[in-house]
């Protein structure tokens, strides 16, 4: 069994807010996968699934990003589930919008929501740590992860979204070896493609590109 957590803020002045990518993300999860309607448990909103054959529960957090621990313990006290087996999903300045890396362990890096968990849990649990950008200087940070996604941003949050749940197969039996490579390329190319290969130069027929000598030493 394992627990995804979005972090994020409740309410709809929040709800397009960069620091709300986290929510984004376990709504597309949970709906690209069939999961159960919204329930409010564990001070929270929470559903359920399955992914790969394995059950999966889904936290969204209502308590607001900095007291996000209380939720994360609830449901993972009630359920019994280890922390190495809890997927939290954030918004991560240190990264460029649209680009994600996952690690297990380390630092809050003054992430308040992660902060919270690391206080009733522990640190080493997994992260999906999802970019949203910097924005130049650490006094415009707060506005920034405050602020909503830009037009021209939202497509592109969308689809990066939908690429992490339809590569979440992929994480959880990455997991499972401790290595989320394959998850990562299947996200990356999703959204990044890699660029086609030319097509191959046809031959006219009977064309040869090196000629090849007879037996009296003559190219045929």
């Amino acid at each position: 069994m394992r627990l995804l957590v979005g972090l994020g803020n409740p309410g709809p002045s929040y709800a397009a807010n960069r620091h709300n990518i986290g929510f984004m993300a376990v709504a597309a999860i949970s709906h690209r996968h069939g999961f159960s309607a919204p329930k409010s448990r564990f001070d929270g909103s929470f559903q359920e699934g399955e992914i790969a054959g394995e059950r999966v529960l889904a936290l969204r957090p209502t308590t607001y990003m900095n007291d996000s621990g209380r939720a994360v313990a609830a449901a993972s006290g009630f359920f019994k589930i280890d922390p190495a087996d809890i997927i939290v999903l954030h918004d991560e300045i240190e990264l460029v919008f649209g680009k994600l890396r996952v690690k297990r362990g380390g630092g809050a890096a003054g992430h308040n929501g992660l902060r919270s968990i690391d206080a009733v849990i522990g640190p080493d649990y997994w992260r999906v740590r999802l970019g949203v950008g910097h924005p130049g200087h650490r006094d415009h940070v707060r506005h920034h992860v405050l602020s909503d996604f830009t037009a021209e941003e939202r497509p592109v949050v969308e689809k990066f979204c939908f690429a992490v749940a339809d590569a979440l197969p992929l994480l959880l039996r990455d997991l499972a070896r401790g290595e989320p490579n394959n998850f990562l390329n299947k996200v990356n190319n999703t959204l990044n493609p890699p660029a086609p290969k030319p097509p191959r130069e046809k031959k006219a027929p009977g064309e040869d590109t090196e000629g090849t000598e007879n037996g009296n030493g003559k190219a045929s």
